[in-house]
């Protein structure tokens, strides 16, 4: 539905996107992360028609966006980071003014703008002015205004940006209401956790390059370099320090002020309850360990980070 082969951006001598290449399919949601000059909004913009790739191809659902951009219109809504409102309009006139835009004849638009407005909870709000809305129902109208035409596919460029936590959930629980309608939609945000609740596929961008790409799961068990383990012991933990330091495979390890031990570990699955096993053997006063969880931020900063050093 959407795919980008090589797609490169350049200004000069500074390349904004370096051979991007990602592939999103019919009916999925597709998220991509980064953070601010990452490069998202270039490939949305080229997505979009409304910038030209310095080199490489753009394809929306079939359609080159190089070869035929007034196609690719039709078959997209596009969400900017950044949008215009008309202050003076009516939230039903505003969906109105853009329907007609499209080409929707009168009686389209009157069947239509109700749907769109119960379906971002905004139908309590048809007859007030745009300038009174908050910046969250502001945003779920500009969502509106993407669908007024029945496109396939939408590209949504932070479309959560500045919300507070409430608008959040509604927002995302409209994009789960429109992917249930068979849309494709591919969304940009540069806070990860927010994408991996409503994402199939997450490409995570950086100075113009992707840097990992799949499901959640899979960036985070590719890119997790080594688990965190915590041990607690009710006594003796020196020896239990020490004991846990000496193995090859543990790569940090520290003690917390409460006396529980963490440390990092580089070897596989089967290595490490081999390890815990012989900490139990070497009749340690072990009270029981876990393995903490990774917090998508913290990979999201390594991945970054990495990039950066090379």
């Amino acid at each position: 539905m959407i795919e980008t082969i090589n797609l490169t951006k350049s200004y000069g001598s500074f390349t904004a996107l370096n051979e991007l290449n990602i592939e999103v399919k019919k009916g999925s949601v597709y998220g991509l992360v980064g953070q601010n000059g990452a490069g998202k909004s270039t490939t949305f913009q080229i997505l979009s028609t409304l910038m030209v790739p310095t080199s490489g191809t753009a394809i929306v659902d079939g359609v080159d966006v190089v070869k035929n951009p007034a196609e690719v219109r039709r078959r997209i809504g596009y969400m900017p980071d950044f949008f215009g409102v008309y202050d003076q309009f009516r939230t039903s006139e505003y969906l109105d003014f853009y329907g007609g835009s499209y080409g929707l004849t009168v009686t389209e638009r009157k069947q239509v703008i109700p749907k769109l407005l119960e379906l971002v909870n905004l139908s309590h709000k048809a007859n007030d002015y745009v300038d009174v809305l908050s910046r969250g129902m502001k945003q779920r109208l500009c969502l509106a205004r993407c669908l007024i035409h029945d496109p396939s596919v939408l590209i949504l460029d932070e479309p959560a940006s500045g919300l507070d936590p409430r608008a959040r959930i509604e927002m995302r629980e409209i994009l789960k209401e429109l992917k249930s309608m068979d849309k494709t939609i591919i969304i940009s945000s540069h806070i990860l956790p927010e994408l991996a609740e409503m994402c199939d596929q997450i490409g995570v961008v950086d100075h113009g390059k992707l840097v990992a790409n799949g499901s959640v799961m899979e960036i985070h068990d590719k890119l997790q370099q080594q688990k965190m383990i915590q041990v607690h012991a009710f006594d003796r933990h020196e020896d239990v320090f020490s004991f846990f330091k000496e193995d090859n495979d543990v790569t940090t390890i520290r003690m917390e002020a409460d006396g529980s031990i963490e440390f990092g570990y580089k070897g596989s699955d089967y290595q490490q309850q081999k390890l815990l096993k012989r900490a139990v053997l070497a009749d340690l006063p072990l009270l029981g360990f876990n393995q903490i969880e990774t917090d998508l931020e913290d990979i999201f900063m390594d991945i970054t980070k990495e990039v950066e050093s090379k």
